[in-house]
């Protein structure tokens, strides 16, 4: 989950051309089957960020210093309980 989260944070502070960021904003257009809806990685970091930094935990993402601050401080309080590295 921290580690989740790590990721986004580093894919998000890549410039718009790399493909990791294409691929983090890119839509499939497909349809999903029916029933209850399993969960897109997306959905988990939106999740994952609003448990670790409450409502504006997307505008820290591009402050790494504020960013960085806000995963020790998950990790120190065993919020989402996974070993950062």
């Amino acid at each position: 989950m921290l580690n989740r989260l790590c990721w986004f944070g580093h894919v998000q502070r890549m410039e718009g051309n790399r493909i990791p960021e294409r691929v983090l904003h890119m839509n499939l257009g497909t349809t999903r089957f029916r029933g209850r809806p399993r969960n897109r990685w997306q959905d988990e970091v939106r999740e994952d960020g609003s448990i670790v930094g409450g409502e504006g935990w997307q505008d820290k993402v591009h402050n790494r210093k504020e960013w960085k601050k806000l995963l020790r401080m998950a990790r120190n309080c065993h919020i989402l309980h996974m070993r950062m590295e």
